[in-house]
């Protein structure tokens, strides 16, 4: 006879453990899977580092712009102050003059009772009443007209130190501005460096390292002499290959963009300012297919790098914080119009 007995029954407490782990080890590998996104490679983080450095330099550029009206106002507001310091000794000398003839007055047969009124204790206020003038004698009237221009004039100077120590604080809250938001670029484009493996790191500093001899053997087989003042500067900028590139330098052992063409211009004794956008003002302005050895050529729309022509299709630049002063085609940046100095 068949036998009816039941199967028997799975143990419901196993199943439902081992249901539960098959989950978690499911939905652990689907959060592993968000968690760990792919890490870029060498020239994706190469490409975000160049972006973050050119924003870097467009803040460079602004707080090189600021550092200049500063160095401008400080020297106007001092200038200012050693006016009103000695116009302030000439008008003690005006007032001791009157004081001295007042007192000759008064010797001689009493003092007229509006000077001794000017000479009290608030003349300035008194030195607005103009009908006190018609008072005095004619010696007199001279050294009052004299001390009330003298007034007038320190009052003009004092004034105008006060607007330009208005402007120099304004100013120098753009300079911690510009400062802060460079920083934080640089910081962050490190950031990006330090994912790289120490292999990905000196393969990248081998590529542009050989890019750059090769750039500057291109350079060099230009056809095209530099002559006078910009070949000179072209001739000092060559002396400073290889050097560093921080923001804000202008050498002569280390460079931001601006700060290079200044000194180099400085070298063959031509001054020139120091951002790229009242550079890109100076001289006259030529296309870029007239560009001769050691004019300046201006790149990206916004005008916030700067090179000297190497010839052949080069530039000699300070570039980044990690290529410093290199050769480099204009082509792989945005070259605009170049400048004949």
């Amino acid at each position: 006879m068949a036998s009816h007995r039941r199967p028997k029954q799975p143990n419901r407490a196993r199943v439902t453990v081992l249901t539960a782990t098959a989950a978690a080890a499911v939905a652990l590998s689907s959060h592993s899977a968000v968690a760990a996104p792919a890490k870029p490679g060498k020239d994706e983080v190469k490409a975000k580092v160049d972006a973050l450095y050119e924003e870097a330099e467009q803040a460079t550029e602004k707080f090189n712009g600021a550092k200049e009206q500063q160095d401008k106002l400080e020297k106007a507001i001092g200038q200012l102050q050693d006016q009103v310091a000695r116009g302030q000794g000439e008008l003690n000398e005006l007032r001791n003059a009157l004081g001295s003839m007042a007192s000759a007055q008064y010797r001689t047969g009493g003092i007229d009772p509006s000077l001794a009124l000017f000479l009290s204790a608030d003349p300035e206020d008194y030195l607005d009443q103009a009908a006190t003038l018609d008072q005095l004698g004619g010696q007199q009237v001279e050294a009052v007209q004299k001390i009330q221009a003298k007034q007038r004039s320190l009052a003009q100077q004092r004034a105008e130190a006060a607007g330009k120590l208005k402007d120099l604080d304004a100013t120098r809250k753009v300079l911690g501005e510009k400062k802060a938001t460079i920083q934080a670029k640089l910081a962050e484009a490190q950031k990006l460096l330090n994912t790289l493996t120490a292999q990905e790191r000196a393969q990248l500093k081998d590529e542009e390292s050989r890019a750059s001899r090769d750039d500057g053997a291109r350079a060099d087989l230009g056809n095209v002499k530099a002559s006078g003042r910009a070949g000179a500067a072209l001739a000092a900028a060559k002396t400073k290959l290889g050097s560093a590139y921080i923001s804000g330098a202008e050498g002569p052992t280390a460079f931001d963009c601006s700060g290079l063409t200044q000194w180099a211009y400085k070298q063959a004794g031509v001054s020139i300012s120091r951002t790229t956008w009242t550079q890109a003002k100076e001289g006259t302005r030529i296309p870029l297919s007239q560009l001769k050895p050691g004019d300046l050529v201006f790149f990206y729309a916004d005008l916030h790098h700067v090179g000297l022509y190497a010839g052949n299709g080069m530039t000699l630049h300070a570039s980044n914080p990690r290529g410093g002063v290199k050769y480099e085609k204009i082509s792989y940046m945005q070259p605009q119009f170049g400048v004949r100095i």
